[in-house]
């Protein structure tokens, strides 16, 4: 069941030297895919951190997808490894969380692979219609926590109050220093 008039907000989190790559050369190569994803660049996918993940989800992201090196093909060796690591215990965070597990994709994408890049993100943005808008982005949207009574009072105030400047205090005069004058030597060339 696909919600009518949604379009997902995807956040691609890429390394820089394959999956951005291969974004790249989708984007260079004209192959068509959907243009929901917001693309963010790291040095490695081994740097995703999973709070910025689980941060991509509360600022709004419908899905996120994570894409780096091929498993043995890391410009830092083991990051790729890392992201699988990761990747997995994110998975387990977001049932727990009730967050759809399709909500976060995996995807191995050279520099080399544009199509399969453009394939991944037309994939997930035909999920994410499927799934809907995420309930962690409603949520966040319409939340909005109320000010305790002072916190509000003061904030009135704040506004029906104009700001008073502070006046400058003038600038202190300080004599001038002169340099001492140099004699000039007049002479004719060296030989």
């Amino acid at each position: 069941m696909t919600v009518s008039g949604f379009e997902p907000n995807i956040v691609a989190f890429t390394c820089n030297w394959c999956s951005y790559g291969g974004a790249d050369l989708a984007g260079i190569s004209r192959i068509q895919y959907p243009t929901n994803a917001k693309v963010i660049r790291l040095m490695c996918s081994g740097r995703i951190d999973p709070s910025m993940v689980l941060q991509a989800f509360k600022n709004g992201a419908d899905g996120v997808m994570i894409s780096g090196c091929h498993i043995g093909d890391c410009h830092y060796a083991t990051g790729n490894y890392r992201t699988q690591v990761r990747y997995d215990a994110l998975s387990v965070a977001m049932d727990v969380m009730g967050l759809h597990p399709d909500r976060l994709k995996l995807l191995w994408a050279s520099a080399s692979e544009g199509q399969q890049w453009a394939d991944g993100i037309t994939e997930m943005t035909n999920t994410i219609k499927k799934l809907g808008p995420s309930p962690l982005a409603q949520i966040s949207k319409t939340k909005k926590e109320p000010l305790p009574k002072t916190q509000e009072k003061e904030k009135a105030t704040k506004k029906a109050t104009p700001k008073k400047t502070p006046k400058k205090a003038a600038p202190k005069k300080t004599p001038k220093k002169t340099a001492p004058k140099r004699a000039s030597k007049k002479g004719g060339a060296k030989k």
